[in-house]
């Protein structure tokens, strides 16, 4: 069977290479010069001139993602030297905050939370009974209810220090507005999935090398084809069965199509294909509909360089306000970047890039004033590298969303983070987006002969 992907972001790279190793002729097309999608290598410069490798966003994987690991190791990404591992790790720049000890589940989270610092013990027993319940209740929960309500016997500072940044980093929406269902999910799989599943897993080179560009490599070895820098203008079904690809002024027939790039994109080559009979019709009016009902989250990652500094850990959590917008800080020194090199994360983003930058430059300070290595009230020089601000980082993980389906037409399918499908409903993450690409690969049939 002959394949066309369109997308070469992670869900489309899982799904190339799962046709290619089913025995299919793969085709990727890809709008952009590099593959990656929204998880890819970006160039920068730090302030002495010198380059440096940057990502167009910080991403976190954990020890849950088995498809995610799994595939890395086939392209042959060597996961312990590109992934550090750590355990679940929540802390402040004051040290107060969880960090769970490297045990099997669910004595890791017992332990982690009695030891929690600064954390009253009232709220220790209400975070244990509340995740007790959880576990009874199979981590379900009514579609409608939403973190926030899910929690709302926990004390504030539990929501502020450990729910609210334990969901934004999740589901990059917040407690209010995020599905609980979805979040219990994340949990189960998480804590309860077995030893190392809560680890955190910080990417030590660019998000393009992890697995990508690996993965284009991989794919040529093995028959495949990759174009870049040419976006697909139109699909319509070809004379007889398969459909055709238009771009590039040129057309070519596939026998399968799957739709690996962004909602929006989908959308509008769904929405623009001609000479369907009337069910054909309905089906594309349908899935365009839920896909337009979709709705997204900015990510914004501020590169600052501190000269000098060095975090007590590879990541820290940070009291995110509204003037204090970041919630997380992650140290590139630790993980095979340049020293003082620091990326501050403002997951669901509502602000414009200038404002964003100059909290974020604020809480820097703030936060760096009374590091370990220095004397309070020390302000080590900061410079600002880069910022990189995804409009439509993530879909909004909101509580009953309904999701567009795999199946889009005979012989078309779509994947991506944001697609439902015969796998664990999880949020806009990295794995997510590969258990799609590699279910609809499995799923794919060649187009039947057109009825018109």
């Amino acid at each position: 069977m002959k394949v066309a992907v369109i997308g070469a972001g992670w869900a489309g790279m899982a799904a190339a290479i799962a046709h290619a190793q089913a025995g299919r002729r793969v085709t990727v097309f890809e709008a952009a010069r590099r593959v990656g999608g929204r998880a890819r290598a970006v160039p920068g410069a730090l302030p002495d001139g010198s380059a440096v490798t940057l990502d167009n966003g910080q991403h976190i994987l954990i020890g849950a993602y088995r498809e995610s690991l799994r595939l890395m190791r086939l392209v042959g990404v060597d996961t312990d030297a590109a992934l550090l591992r750590l355990p679940l790790t929540l802390l402040f720049a004051d040290g107060q905050g969880l960090q769970l000890p490297d045990l099997p589940p669910p004595l890791d989270a017992l332990l982690g939370i009695a030891r929690a610092k600064g954390w009253h013990w009232r709220d220790k027993l209400a975070l244990l009974r509340t995740a007790a319940l959880w576990r009874l209740r199979g981590f379900r929960c009514a579609p409608p209810v939403s973190v926030a309500q899910l929690c709302a016997r926990l004390s504030p500072r539990l929501m502020a220090e450990f729910m609210a940044p334990l969901c934004v980093s999740a589901l990059n929406t917040p407690v209010h507005a995020a599905s609980g269902q979805v979040f219990l999910r994340v949990l189960q799989d998480s804590l309860f999935s077995g030893r190392g599943g809560s680890n955190l897993l910080l990417p030590r080179t660019d998000l393009g090398a992890l697995f990508p560009q690996a993965a284009a490599h991989w794919l040529r070895r093995h028959g495949g084809q990759i174009i870049t820098g040419q976006r697909v203008c139109g699909l319509l079904p070809s004379a007889g069965a398969g459909w055709q690809v238009s771009g590039g002024g040129a057309s070519e027939r596939f026998e399968h199509v799957t739709l690996a790039c962004p909602p929006w994109e989908a959308r509008r080559l769904v929405a623009g294909i001609a000479r369907l009979d009337a069910a054909g019709q309905r089906a594309a009016r349908c899935w365009s509909a839920a896909a337009d009902g979709l709705r997204f989250a900015a990510i914004a990652t501020v590169y600052v360089h501190a000269a000098g500094v060095r975090l007590p850990q590879p990541m820290l959590a940070l009291r995110s306000t509204a003037e204090q917008p970041a919630q997380f800080v992650f140290d590139r020194g630790w993980l095979g970047g340049p020293p003082g090199l620091l990326a501050f994360v403002v997951s669901a983003s509502d602000g414009e890039r200038a404002a964003i930058e100059r909290q974020v430059l604020q809480q820097a300070r703030a936060t760096l004033a009374h590091r370990e290595s220095g004397a309070p009230g020390t302000q080590p020089p900061l410079r600002l590298v880069q910022t990189v601000l995804e409009k439509r980082a993530t879909f909004a993980c909101t509580p009953g969303l309904q999701r567009p389906g795999m199946q889009v037409l005979p012989g078309l399918s779509a994947c991506g983070d944001y697609v439902q499908g015969p796998y664990p409903v999880y949020p806009a993450t990295l794995e997510g987006a590969v258990l799609s690409g590699s279910a609809a690969a499995a799923q794919a049939r060649p187009s039947p002969a057109w009825r018109r």
